[in-house]
This record gives structure tokens, sequence and C-alpha cells, in this order.
């Protein structure tokens, strides 16, 4: 029997909204959860992040899985009654969907180096974890108000499938994911383009997903075409996909520790700064983090910023097609969040640094006042190649028998590489290997496994749409489909 939640709704009654960029009036859960940007072009943040006693750390400890989700996440929500906001949770987090009552489930590879498995849901990565409990928030939100949605998302790879996967077949729901056509891995392409429900539209861009993220945003954008055709979003923008995440740092933190007076740290493979964006709030909540530690890929503007300062956007050209196709990512949608943190919650100076990067391709704090606050948020970053992805492969497939996906490869590559002696490092797992499996032939000489249920998807009959990137043609696409 699971320990019962604590109650929090004293905690939560406070909770409100505001955007990074000054100019929207406090709102409540609801209120932002079935949209993206906020209606200033900023990102939702709450006003104060919750902050724990030891005594409520203590009392989440032994929770389930389920309980310690509703615990973390009703902190954030006070618009949805108690008992069912505890019944969507519930339904959310299911072994059934995720193979175990764990859910997210701690694997031991040595003392000390853990790996967080986030990847046992239906589309076979992290995403899940997350879009499972959209998929019911937005569907229960939804009803009680008598509305439609239609969803209009991008993708680097596993986003897109989650989101897929979790809104198919919902009551008054329709999603269109936008996905750089032909860079993706052909599992993730399939993944998505062979669902035939009537509800869910592809459409593949000629271009890298930074294109595909700017037309929704350019969309989204746009508050006439937007309210006309009831835009929502799922990408790591909203806000409720953050909340859901930090869960699964706490449920790590306490499967690899034995007591809240220890310290751990997260290596955390990084493209839009959503996932590490997570680790972040939770310990700003008071879990006891010492590192995150942010892994990229060859398109290192992450990586770039954390030990400069310097934050500079690339082009479509200079982004990288990579192993880790879903850290292509030049733009970091999330990151504005963190900044708006950074710079002291400052709704003057966000909007000022975005500007710079519209205008100047970026902008640099390293010698302002607020880089020198910037350890007290204990990030720290590296970066890792296709070279080192193949070597870390083989390392952990030789030492512990386990195989990793690529991605997950450049976090425990980069969490190594930044491992503080005599401190556990959890590192997060993001996909399961059969999503890569021409990276996994090319460092391990043989085929990943492929889940019971997942054989032959490649040859499934796909539909998509190809398009340029033309926010004027997805509008008259969605458009089309909506009326």
């Amino acid at each position: 029997m699971s320990a019962p939640a604590p109650k929090l709704a004293a905690a939560a009654a406070a909770t409100r909204y505001v955007s990074t960029r000054g100019r929207m009036p406090a709102a409540r859960f609801c209120d932002v959860l079935l949209g993206g940007l906020a209606p200033d072009g900023g990102l939702v943040v709450p006003q104060a992040y919750p902050r724990l006693t030891a005594e409520e750390l203590a009392a989440l400890r032994p929770q389930s899985y389920p309980d310690l989700a509703f615990s973390i996440i009703s902190r954030f929500v006070d618009d949805i009654p108690v008992a069912d906001l505890q019944r969507l949770v519930r339904r959310a987090y299911r072994s059934e969907t995720f193979g175990s009552a764990d859910i997210t489930p701690l694997q031991t590879l040595e003392p000390g180096l853990h790996l967080l498995k986030l990847s046992n849901g239906p589309t076979l990565a992290f995403k899940d974890v997350a879009m499972q409990l959209l998929g019911e928030l937005f569907e229960y939100v939804l009803r009680r108000e008598g509305r439609t949605l239609n969803i209009l998302g991008a993708t680097s790879g596993d986003t897109g499938s989650a989101a897929e996967y979790a809104m198919r077949g919902r009551e008054g729901i329709r999603v269109f994911m936008l996905s750089p056509h032909g860079k993706m891995s052909p599992f993730q392409r399939a993944q998505m383009y062979s669902l035939q429900d009537a509800n869910i539209f592809n459409i593949a861009i000629r271009g890298v997903f930074d294109d595909c993220q700017d037309i929704v945003k350019a969309v989204s954008g746009d508050a006439a075409f937007k309210n006309a055709h009831r835009i929502g979003a799922v990408n790591s923008i909203n806000w409720a996909r953050v909340v859901a995440q930090v869960v699964y740092y706490f449920k790590g933190y306490f499967a690899a520790t034995r007591s809240n007076d220890e310290q751990v740290s997260f290596a955390v493979p990084s493209g839009n700064f959503g996932n590490i964006f997570a680790g972040h709030i939770a310990r700003m909540m008071g879990l006891p983090i010492r590192r995150l530690i942010l892994a990229s890929n060859e398109n290192d503007v992450l990586y770039e910023f954390f030990r400069s300062g310097r934050y500079r956007v690339r082009s479509s050209r200079e982004t990288a097609q990579t192993s880790s196709p879903s850290m292509d990512i030049s733009k970091a949608s999330n990151f504005e969040r963190f900044v708006f943190d950074l710079v002291e919650r400052d709704p003057v100076m966000v909007p000022r640094l975005w500007r710079e990067v519209e205008d100047a391709g970026g902008f640099n704090l390293g010698e302002t006042p607020f880089w020198q606050g910037i350890s007290q948020y204990g990030f720290v970053s590296g970066r890792s190649t296709h070279a080192d992805r193949l070597a870390c492969i083989r390392r952990i497939s030789e030492r512990f028998g386990v195989t990793i996906d690529p991605h997950t490869a450049d976090g425990i590559n980069v969490g190594l590489q930044q491992r503080e002696k005599d401190l556990p490092l959890i590192c997060l797992e993001t996909a399961l290997p059969a999503k890569f499996a021409d990276t996994i032939r090319e460092a391990l000489g043989r085929d990943p496994d492929v889940p019971p249920g997942y054989e032959g998807l490649e040859s499934r009959l796909q539909r998509v749409a190809v398009m340029d990137p033309d926010v004027e043609a997805v509008k008259t696409f969605i458009a089309a489909r909506t009326n």
C-alpha cells in the first residue's frame, strides 16, 4: 500500500502565473494549461516556486509514483478539485502504460552511478511521462468548459510521437505536429506517420527543427488566427509538461539515496532545455541537487552559454544533423524561463535580451552582474560528439551489459566528465535504443532489441504532408481541417 499524499491545498492556494516578459496579468493553472506562448510572446512561469520544508520532503520519500506526482503537481494547481486532480494523475501513471508500478525505475550501474529509466511509456521516450498527464488534463478541462482544441507542435523526434499517442482519439482534440523532413530516425518517423487516427495530422517541413519551432511560434503569435482556430500547445514551452517532469527528479533522488541529508547530481542531455529546467525547479523547491550537468551534442548553444554567458543561436545552415537528432536544436525554447530567474525575474530585461536574439542572433550576460550569480543554480555543461557517443555506448555495454541510446550516451559521457568524487550521479535515460538502430549498429555491430509490439513498425503505411517552411501554408493546412 502506498503512503498517503500529504495535504497541499494551502500551499497551492497562492499559485499564480506570469509571463517572462511582464505583460500578462496573473493567471491560474487552467488559464495557461492549453496554451504555449503567453499573450506577450513570453513564457509562463509561477510567481514563485513552492519551497518544501524538511518535514514535507521527508513525507514524500516513501510515496508511490502516482502519489508523489500528485503531491508535487498539486503545489502548482489550485483550480482543479483535489479529488479530480488525484484521479487524473493516477490514470496517467498506471503500470499498464509504463510497464511497472515504478513508472521511472532507477537502475544502478555501479555504486554511485545510476540510470533513471524514463523510456517505458508507449513511445519509448521520456516525453511520455509528461504527455500522458497532459492528455488527461487537456481532455478534462476541455470537457469541463465545453471547448475543443487544435494542438500545434514541433518535434525533433520524440515530442511528436509522445503527444500523438497521448492525444489520439481524445474527445475535442486535434493534433498538428511539425517535424523536420528526413531528419529523424526511421523509427521515430514511423511512430508518428503510421498513426491513422482521424484527429492526428503530421506535417514534415523541408528544413531543420528550428524552422518547425519558428513556425509554431509565428502561428501562436498570431492572436486572431490562434483564437479563431483554438490553437494550443504541447511543446516543452507548455507549462504543465515542465511540471510533470519535475516529479521524476524527486523519484530518482529518493531511489538513489537513503537520507534527505545526501546530495546528488543529475546528468541531462539537453536540446530544448525543458528536461533540465524541470531539474532546476526541483532544486529551487529544495531537492538536494548539487549539480545539474547539461550535455550538448555538436549543436552546442547551451554548452557555450554555461561556459561563457554568451547565448548565440545558429542558423538552419549552421545546425548540424547528428546521431543524437532530438538535440539538433539551436534555439532552446525553455531557456528563456531560466534566464528570467538568472536576471532576477526582471520582466524588462528579458524582452530586451530576446530582441537582441532577433536582431543580432544572441546576447552575452558573461560580463554583467547577473553572471556573478550563475553558480548558485548548480549548472555545469559539457559537449559530446558522434565519436564520444559511440565510445560511450560501447563502454556501457561492455562494462554493465546495458544498451543505451545516443542521447543518453551524450548525458552519461558528459556526466562522467563532470562527476564529483563520492557524490551519486544520476543519468537521465531519454529513449530506448530501438529508436536509433543505425547508431547502435555502428557502435555495437548489432541491432538493438525491439520491444514487443513494435516489430515491423517501419514497414507500416505512413501518412504525412510535406511542406516548405512557410507559415501561411501551415495556417492554410490547419484552417482547412478545423473549420
